[in-house]
């Protein structure tokens, strides 16, 4: 598996992005990881980086976007937050990795068994939290509105992708500079769910 460099990071479209994430994964799930060169790898991206795809995931230890997508040195731009939330720093780091390194893709990560979304819906408040809380909560009324009788499990169920769905419109409202690349066919924003007991991510756009 060779190191990106600029030529073929720019040779990487946004659907070619995807689908390197995707089948990625697929090794994944099957244990079958590309046999990498670690060491080389990092003796050549020493002086440059040339990523194809920034994964905005949550902090959770189980959630390690270059195990989930099998990716080595220099690859993918991993941002983790509790929640997988969006806000200025974040959005600042993927305009970065986007507008100025060049990534293709950017994937908003969520995944089963979130500790932030049980937060949210059990409204857990301390310390700092309620910065995290508060973002993934504007998702929940509606939800109850229209599922009422929902369990918990299934509340955090549709939370979960609601948030995604949510991340991935902040990015797009609150960015003029990711909206623009997306609209020029330069990036894409997709969703994606990762299910934390089989591995496997399900990507969707919105």
């Amino acid at each position: 598996m060779k190191t990106l460099n600029k030529e073929s990071q720019n040779k990487i479209t946004p659907e070619v992005a995807i689908d390197l994430l995707r089948h990625g994964n697929e090794r994944f799930v099957r244990n079958l990881k590309i046999n990498r060169n670690l060491l080389q790898q990092m003796n050549e991206t020493s002086e440059s980086q040339h990523p194809f795809a920034v994964i905005i995931s949550c902090m959770d230890s189980r959630t390690s976007a270059e195990l989930v997508f099998d990716q080595g040195l220099g690859d993918i731009f991993s941002i983790r937050i509790a929640g997988n939330v969006i806000n200025e720093d974040i959005l600042g780091s993927t305009e970065f990795a986007c507008k100025i390194v060049g990534a293709k893709v950017v994937l908003v990560l969520g995944h089963s068994g979130c500790g932030a979304i049980k937060g949210a819906v059990n409204d857990v408040d301390f310390g700092h939290l309620h910065f995290i809380t508060n973002k993934i909560k504007r998702c929940i009324p509606t939800i109850k509105q229209l599922n009422p009788q929902l369990s918990e499990e299934l509340l955090c169920e549709h939370v979960t992708k609601e948030n995604v769905l949510q991340g991935m419109k902040d990015l797009r409202t609150s960015s003029t500079i990711l909206a623009s690349l997306e609209h020029e066919g330069i990036i894409k924003i997709v969703g994606g769910l990762y299910d934390i007991s089989t591995g496997k991510v399900e990507f969707f756009d919105a």
